[in-house]
């Protein structure tokens, strides 16, 4: 999955600052970027003595749009404090923050020899490993959710509490700037997310926002920031942390449930955001969204999803998912995506927001079935 160099980097400065910092890594070393990571280049390094491999995350490079993505210190040190728990992760190398060196901060870590599948539904594995792997997948999520931040040393990492709001916060501020940015060819701008004022206003009732709850989230948990050993079924280390932090533990679960929460979208289907293999009976193995929350719900103590709140929060994370895909869209206008494929992002942002939208009023019926009430 590494290829060609796309953001070239300077080998000279990184293999000096690596041979005076890092001495488990020998130079020289050869350099691919690999095709994936929308948000920081990624790179795989191997030592041309060693045959040892790494990899290298990095900030983009330019001015970028957040001050709050981005944040390679940030994956480091969550990495670097689960090396020693029962969650798969990477071991954590080293960390620079000095621009001089490659001009951006960035780390490395150890590189998993292992699969990682773009496509969720886990094509070329048998019926029965296929269920194994979503199982591991699910469980390996609740172990990480079971780790307390005290006991990792990281209770500053996150607040512990009105995980959604802050989270509203951060994304209006976001979402404000990737909307004004501008195409460098075009001139067009991204532009807004449809319903966006509608859904934040949803979002941010008391009354209709899950009760609230406090672990460790990843941020972006999903089949293909997992990778799978060599030939077992089951995961043996979790990437991409950036957007890490203490939050909701539904904000991770329909993240990772999102395959089987939008397969039967047809709208978001013309955009190629529905994948037809998670429509109920298609796949030979493929569990259903409600053996996820039994393998979830069995793995954690005292916690049982409640129906109306993984709606809500399948809302949530349909409109925090636009999001991120107007921000890939806004990366790809500047020409600062690392991604191959981030142009599709401003063609999919637009129906994966209706959808969003479409959960909200589902919500609203629920909640009114019950004599509850909320406004739209």
């Amino acid at each position: 999955m590494a290829g060609p160099i796309r953001q070239p980097i300077d080998l000279a400065k990184l293999e000096k600052y690596i041979d005076d910092n890092v001495p488990a890594i020998k130079t020289p070393l050869d350099v691919k970027q690999f095709g994936y990571g929308q948000s920081n280049p990624t790179y795989l390094l191997t030592s041309s003595t060693s045959g040892g491999k790494y990899v290298l995350r990095k900030k983009p490079p330019g001015k970028l749009l957040s001050k709050t993505a981005h944040q390679v210190d940030r994956e480091y040190k969550i990495i670097h404090a689960l090396e020693h728990t029962n969650v798969p992760v990477p071991r954590a190398l080293c960390l620079c923050q000095d621009d001089s060196v490659i001009g951006t901060d960035f780390y490395i870590m150890s590189f998993l020899q292992g699969r990682i599948f773009e496509d969720p539904a886990l094509p070329g594995v048998s019926e029965s490993h296929r269920r194994l792997m979503w199982q591991s997948a699910v469980e390996t999520l609740a172990k990480f959710h079971s780790v307390k931040p005290r006991d990792v040393n990281l209770e500053s990492f996150g607040r512990a509490s009105n995980f959604y709001n802050r989270q509203l916060k951060t994304f209006a501020t976001i979402s404000e700037a990737q909307a004004k940015a501008v195409d460098i060819e075009t001139k067009v701008p991204v532009g807004k997310i449809p319903h966006y004022d509608e859904m934040v206003k949803f979002f941010g009732q008391a009354e209709t926002q899950p009760k609230d709850r406090s672990t460790f989230v990843h941020g972006d948990y999903k089949i293909d920031n997992m990778v799978f050993h060599p030939t077992e079924p089951h995961v043996i280390g979790i990437l991409d942390w950036e957007m890490a932090t203490i939050g909701h533990p539904l904000s991770d679960l329909t993240n990772l449930l999102m395959p089987f929460t939008t397969a039967s979208s047809a709208r978001l289907a013309t955009v190629g955001r529905a994948n037809p293999a998670f429509r109920p009976g298609t796949t030979p193995g493929l569990p259903t969204k409600e053996d996820c929350l039994k393998w979830y719900e069995g793995a954690v103590s005292g916690w049982r999803v409640d129906d109306k709140e993984m709606t809500w929060a399948d809302a949530f994370g349909i409109y925090r998912g636009s999001v991120i895909m107007q921000g890939i869209a806004a990366r790809f206008a500047l020409r600062q995506a690392s991604s191959e494929k981030a142009g599709d992002y401003a063609v999919q942002m637009a129906p994966f927001a209706e959808m969003g939208w479409e959960f909200v009023r589902e919500f609203m019926k629920k909640l009114e079935a019950e004599g509850g009430r909320a406004k739209l």
